[in-house]
């Protein structure tokens, strides 16, 4: 299996650290809100190269964390006048939720931030014994120059970044040794929460808990780091520096990105307050499920652009695929020869850094192959097993409906004839509400 590695940017062939198993850690959201579509592709594409390791044979501890403590949660939590763990619990169920509906896996584990407090406080403690990090009135800084690889996920040259990139500066600027250097711990605010620390009662950084959650969950080195391209820089920059700094050796092997979802305004983000979430697109009547074959028509690292007609046309395709499987009957003679090259197809697809819009592809030549409808049946259930689009359990359920209409249709008259007549009926009961 060839993937694109961020790293080395190009497609290097997967080879994990331990013979039939994974390691994968994925960045999960920070839980100030609802997730919006944009959130939504990654986790689908994620549990999609989860689904096909798996299917490969390999054991999958995926971990994937959740920020529940941030600027933004507790000025939600101010907002509303309720505690930032409040905030956070609410849209952990929400987004567990809207992960359901999709068809994405929980995780192996899904570490909170505010429950691994203590292991952060011991690795800002070592990267200061180590001279990677520094303390200034409370807050403490990662010395990045230190770390002599900056820059090696993202291709950044620190030079360039100290005259012209402004997305490491934060607050308190006149303290840092260097421009450059991040925050590992910072002093709390009034009303915020905080946790004691040798520093000061405060609140780690962002970039220190994923390093932290990934060797606790994971052990020291991983196979697969896994975000959306906005976090390759600086996100997973300075975990890779944290990371190396405090282990000693090289940490993550493969590193996985997806392009952002975009609208007619640009990329999707809750910064930009109106954004469209998983959950209002069910209002809306669109299943969950055909948000996540609208995903994976299209390849992870191409630029998706919605539109409600695109996803009306993703809706069409998927009732149509439903009604086509549904129609199957299992039975007819196996042909293990004949069903092979459809597997290979769809195996190759996948094996060519995940290449889903192929894969579909050839889920639908299952449907135009000479096979039996038992084989049929057979190949789309291994198939949809990766893609996990339920179409197996749509098309038993279309069955039954129809099954229930048929049913329902008076001795003597066809079921073209009841249409006809229940069009009939409800015309005239409108008539009489007019």
């Amino acid at each position: 299996m060839k993937v694109y590695n961020t790293l080395s940017k190009q497609k290097e062939e997967f080879v994990p650290l331990q013979e039939g198993k994974v390691s994968m850690y994925v960045c999960g959201p920070t839980v100030y809100n609802l997730i919006h579509i944009g959130n939504a592709r990654p986790m689908i594409v994620f549990d999609t190269v989860r689904r096909y390791l798996e299917h490969k044979g390999y054991e999958v501890n995926y971990v994937s964390n959740f920020t529940d403590v941030d600027d933004k949660i507790i000025a939600k939590a101010n907002e509303e006048g309720v505690t930032a763990k409040e905030i956070s619990e609410r849209y952990i169920a929400e987004c567990k939720k809207d992960m359901a509906g999709m068809n994405v896996k929980p995780a192996t584990t899904h570490p909170l931030a505010t429950q691994e407090i203590d292991g952060m406080i011991d690795m800002i403690s070592t990267l200061i014994e180590k001279g990677y990090a520094y303390n200034v009135n409370g807050t403490v800084y990662f010395r990045t120059r230190r770390f002599e690889e900056y820059g090696k996920l993202s291709h950044k040259n620190l030079d360039d970044l100290r005259s012209g990139n402004r997305s490491l500066l934060v607050t308190g600027e006149d303290q840092k040794e260097d421009p450059l250097d991040f925050v590992l711990w910072k002093p709390k605010k009034e009303g915020e929460p905080s946790w004691p620390s040798p520093w000061s009662d405060g609140r780690p950084g962002w970039h220190i808990e994923c390093s932290v959650m990934a060797k606790k969950y994971l052990g020291e080195e991983i196979d697969i780091h896994a975000g959306g391209e906005d976090l390759v820089f600086p996100h997973h920059e300075n975990e890779i520096a944290q990371s190396e700094a405090y282990l000693g050796h090289p940490w993550c092997k493969y590193w996985f990105h997806v392009l952002h979802l975009l609208d007619a305004r640009g990329k999707m983000s809750k910064s930009k307050g109106d954004f469209l979430t998983v959950s209002l697109l069910e209002e809306k009547g669109y299943a969950p499920l055909v948000y996540r074959m609208f995903c994976l028509q299209s390849h992870y690292r191409k630029p998706l652009t919605f539109s409600f007609e695109s996803l009306d046309n993703t809706a069409t395709a998927y009732k149509k695929l439903v009604s086509r499987i549904a129609a199957l009957k299992n039975e007819g003679e196996h042909d293990k020869a004949a069903m092979e090259p459809l597997r290979a197809s769809f195996r190759a697809a996948l094996e060519n850094d995940l290449n889903t819009s192929l894969a579909l592809t050839a889920l639908y030549d299952v449907l135009k192959a000479q096979l039996s409808d038992a084989d049929k049946l057979a190949l789309i259930k291994e198939f949809d097993e990766v893609l996990s689009l339920g179409l197996l359990k749509a098309a038993k359920a279309l069955r039954e409906e129809q099954n229930a209409q048929k049913s329902a249709v008076p001795e003597g008259m066809t079921a073209e004839e009841a249409a006809e007549i229940e069009a009939l009926i409800a015309k005239r009961t409108e008539a009489r509400k007019a």
